[in-house]
């Protein structure tokens, strides 16, 4: 009754359906990991959002490159903005993300010579990309400024061509070791966020999202259920041909046993 089974057909489903079993098992796993790396990204943002403000030189220094734990961590500088080094980076998203246009970074001169880079905001590009766009001023003179900590922008990380050959204070990335070889002092290694002194223009950048935990673990359970559901769905099919195999062979006994008519 079973030796169907040895045929080509079912031979390429059973070995199709033992395949998919460990498969779908393993795109699950893989799904259940990327729940809980969003999850303890989450955790991270915002532990480190909430965080009291740090002196920025307590966490970073010239040369330092920013761990992923730093990220989003409050901090605090004061100094004076140098606009004359003010320079813009190109193509980036507004925080509405309707729109592309310029980041603003400005050099934060600290009280022992250094400088920390500030991201102050977005704002639109003008009708000439090749032209410094007008930039709203910052507070004059001594200030302190909080915001939130940020690692150096690399090609390899962002994804994001550093192209050459740019008009003059226009970059692709924002990197301390770049800007201080332009401005020849020392720059603290990463960025900041600009929070506080909040203005209308630039427009401040919005905290990262880290409220949802996304679909992934919904994804895993997809998964999981698909990888239970192929054996169910072979002995289905299994049941389905005895059942059609003993149709068949049951109207072949009726036929057979069937009487002959005896013509008159």
């Amino acid at each position: 009754m079973y030796r169907f089974l040895l045929t080509r057909q079912w031979v390429i489903l059973t070995l199709v359906a033992l395949l998919l079993i460990p498969v779908m098992v393993e795109l699950g796993f893989w799904q259940l990991h990327r729940h809980e790396n969003r999850v303890a990204h989450n955790r991270l943002i915002e532990r480190n959002l909430e965080a009291r403000p740090a002196p920025v030189t307590e966490l970073t220094s010239p040369g330092h490159v920013v761990p992923k734990d730093d990220y989003w961590r409050s901090v605090t500088a004061t100094g004076s903005f140098d606009t004359r080094n003010e320079v813009v980076i190109r193509q980036r998203t507004a925080p509405d993300g309707d729109r592309i246009g310029y980041f603003v970074l400005t050099p934060l001169l600290l009280g022992d010579g250094r400088a920390v880079l500030v991201n102050r905001g977005w704002i639109e590009t003008g009708a000439d990309l090749t032209a410094f766009p007008e930039i709203p001023a910052p507070p004059a003179g001594k200030v302190t400024v909080t915001g939130r900590l940020m690692g150096d922008e690399t090609t390899e990380a962002s994804g994001i061509k550093d192209k050459r050959g740019l008009p003059d204070r226009q970059f692709m990335l924002i990197n301390s070791a770049q800007q201080a070889e332009r401005l020849d002092r020392e720059v603290l290694g990463g960025y900041i966020e600009l929070v506080e002194p909040a203005a209308a223009s630039p427009r401040p950048l919005d905290e990262p999202d880290h409220d949802g935990i996304g679909v992934n673990m919904a994804y895993a359970v997809q998964w999981w259920i698909f990888a239970a559901g192929v054996p169910v769905g072979w002995v289905i099919l299994l049941r389905r041909e005895l059942a059609d195999r003993r149709r068949a062979e049951t109207a072949g006994d009726e036929e057979h046993d069937a009487p002959v008519p005896v013509p008159s």
